[in-house]
């Protein structure tokens, strides 16, 4: 709902209330300057990470519903991990300065839930318990054979997602650009920050949340490709989690008109390497004989 939300609000060419109390600027007043770009470039963070939000519900339920109903612990510990990065990272408005009052209250609101849920199931473990179990019952990942290369690309996928997330976190809490964006905002940083002293912090929260939520959702596509038991249903929630991230995240540019090679294409080329393994399990998930 979160991630349905952003996008939302970015398609309709808003703001939420307290960002504009915070730059005390509409958006018809900034997009007067510099061709409307900077509000696009604003609203491709916020596009991209009501995708990326939207995939880790697709994943959260899929896990809940499935191994961990099963009592796997890997599910549980996997849930834990995310939880930890995704939450954690909202503190990251500590290195930018701007406390987002809406995701303030919507992560108090959540974290109780999260937490509760995430007490009461620990009961259903039937594997054991411990955290080490994440070390065991790995996956064969046998690059020799089709569907092994499939697992491995997947595996690949998440590890790329943590790495981008970690990446673009970082960014939001120091520099907040790579020259590829200024490229397309036509401008510096410096002339960005006269327009409105409030405008870079609230970019670099914009950037630093969705990287947050990359690596959290990067984290779950790594630990299920190392450990879901192959099905049609793991198949179908990482399609889906997949396709609406990705397509998020590189339509958004598109859209606004940000082509930049550099900076497009590893999301394009993370799509490819997404959907290539995807292909290549298809075969171990849906139970086809001779699929190996």
């Amino acid at each position: 709902m979160a991630g349905g939300f952003a996008i939302f609000l970015s398609a309709s060419g808003a703001f939420l209330p307290q960002d504009v109390d915070y730059l005390g600027m509409q958006v018809r007043d900034l997009c007067n300057i510099g061709n409307c770009r900077t509000v696009h470039f604003m609203f491709h963070d916020r596009v991209s990470f009501g995708g990326v939000l939207i995939a880790i519900g697709l994943l959260y339920l899929w896990l809940a519903e499935f191994p961990l109903r099963e009592g796997k612990a890997w599910a549980w510990w996997t849930l834990f991990a995310s939880g930890v990065i995704g939450f954690g990272s909202f503190l990251a408005y500590l290195g930018y300065g701007y406390l987002d009052t809406w995701h303030g209250v919507a992560t108090l609101l959540l974290l109780p839930i999260f937490t509760t849920g995430m007490w009461k199931s620990f009961s259903l473990l039937k594997d054991g318990n411990s955290w080490k179990l994440l070390m065991r019952d790995i996956r064969s990942l046998n690059f020799k054979s089709r569907i092994g290369l499939g697992w491995i690309l997947v595996l690949f996928t998440g590890l790329g997602m943590m790495g981008a997330g970690t990446v673009i976190m970082v960014l939001g809490m120091t520099s907040v650009f790579v020259p590829e964006d200024l490229l397309y905002l036509q401008t510096t940083a410096s002339q960005i920050a006269s327009i409105n002293p409030h405008l870079v912090p609230l970019i670099a929260h914009d950037r630093a949340g969705f990287g947050g939520g990359l690596d959290c959702a990067g984290v779950m596509v790594a630990l299920i490709a190392l450990h879901a038991k192959p099905s049609r249903h793991v198949w179908q929630a990482l399609l889906f989690a997949g396709t609406i991230g990705f397509v998020c995240a590189i339509c958004v540019h598109i859209c606004i008109g940000y082509l930049v090679p550099v900076h497009v294409a590893p999301a394009i080329m993370g799509a490819i390497i997404f959907l290539t393994g995807m292909t290549m399990i298809y075969p171990d998930c849906h139970g086809i004989v001779g699929g190996r």
